[in-house]
């Protein structure tokens, strides 16, 4: 390289491409620092003998001479044989996941007893998905997605007729059950059930009581849109238009709720509180039949997608209410009213009013406070000495 005038001349050499070319050796001779792509472990496959496991679970239960008698698949199974048998008919009739299928090689899957099995196991006991698989033949994940489509299989065939709204008759049938109780335009009590989520995000822990959920609840939707029925009832000469709710004292005084007394001194007091603590506990109670039933919901939930365990809790209710209907002994004694005197009325609700006056209607106090002395001595007047 030289210079002359300002301006630079190169000059090719032959030390120069010696130069690069002991360069690029150089980098050739440099290991290569990419490692190899790790190799993907195949799935482990583990022959369970299905076919074996279906002939044994049809043997044990399903047969005309079974293993177990009814006794122990009630038990076991949470429901009577025949409501059993009429899900799994459902199921696998009209639902694409049960129905029965065999693979490329002719060979059957699992049956629809085998998946309905796996799934109600997991419900009434409440363990994790691989403990069925030496019993039914499956392994954890197939379990689980039996469970999942399980319960959204029961909430679409069942959930329209066991988890609706009351009907005008529902209604006639439970204001008839509150007035024979002692209290006249009572539909029920309310209360409120927690199932842990063990997985629930830090910053969602501690926010659900029962006030929250009272005001995220649709419960009086369709009374502030006029959808309901209208009822009517009298209590002590006076006239109500809304019926209500038994509940405990965390709850606000609306129009719809009837709380306990709490420390009552008269001999009024003592026997209204009295009345309403033990008939608000049916609510209680059902919670906890509902749990006994299900383990699944008395345990921590482990999952982690909110959809599918909103869906284990409504499938749980909806089979409950099935249970319930199956094992009701008489289907009479619910209308044993009809004819008789009674102090209500369930009619088309008017539009007199808008959503916002129905609103402050539900909650007004006056109305809560006058509805309550009315009843202590509506009860005083019928249970009183």
């Amino acid at each position: 390289m030289a210079s002359s005038s300002g301006h630079f001349h190169y000059h090719k050499s032959h030390n120069d491409d010696a130069e690069f070319e002991s360069l690029f050796d150089e980098l050739l001779e440099i290991p290569d620092v990419i490692p190899d792509p790790k190799i993907r472990k195949k799935r482990a496959f583990i022959e369970r003998h299905r076919e074996e496991g279906d002939i044994k679970l049809w043997n044990d239960y399903f047969s005309e001479t079974p293993t177990y008698p009814h006794n122990i698949f009630r038990r076991r199974f949470r429901m009577s044989k025949p409501l059993f048998m009429r899900i799994v008919h459902r199921l696998s009739t009209e639902v694409e996941y049960f129905a029965p299928t065999q693979d490329a090689v002719g060979r059957s899957s699992l049956s629809p007893l085998q998946k309905c099995t796996a799934a109600i196991r997991q419900l009434a006991y409440g363990g994790g998905a691989d403990t069925v698989d030496e019993y039914v033949r499956c392994g954890e994940t197939t379990a689980r997605k039996c469970l999942h489509q399980f319960t959204a299989g029961i909430i679409h065939l069942f959930g329209d007729e066991f988890l609706r709204r009351p009907t005008p008759e529902d209604l006639e049938r439970l204001l008839h059950i509150g007035e024979q109780r002692g209290f006249p335009g009572m539909i029920g009590s309310i209360d409120c059930m927690h199932w842990e989520w063990k997985n629930c995000p830090s910053s969602w822990k501690g926010t659900m009581n029962d006030l929250n959920i009272l005001e995220r609840s649709p419960v009086f939707d369709d009374i502030i849109y006029g959808r309901s029925p209208q009822v009517d009832f009298t209590v002590n000469g006076r006239e109500y238009n809304f019926a209500y709710y038994l509940t405990d004292g965390i709850y606000p005084e609306w129009a719809t709720f009837i709380k306990s007394i709490r420390l009552p001194q008269e001999e009024k007091h003592k026997l209204f509180a009295k009345t309403q603590e033990r008939i608000r506990k049916d609510v209680e109670r059902a919670f906890g039949v509902l749990q006994a039933r299900f383990a699944v919901i008395k345990n921590p939930s482990h999952l982690w997608d909110k959809k599918k365990i909103s869906n284990i809790m409504r499938a749980c209710i909806i089979l409950h209410n099935m249970i319930v209907e199956d094992e009701r002994r008489t289907e009479t004694e619910d209308e044993t009213f009809q004819g008789q005197d009674t102090s209500f009325c369930v009619k088309i609700p008017t539009e007199l009013f808008t959503p916002g006056d129905r609103r402050e209607r539900i909650k007004a106090s006056p109305v809560h406070k006058q509805l309550k002395l009315d009843l202590i001595e509506h009860i005083w007047n019928q249970f009183g000495v």
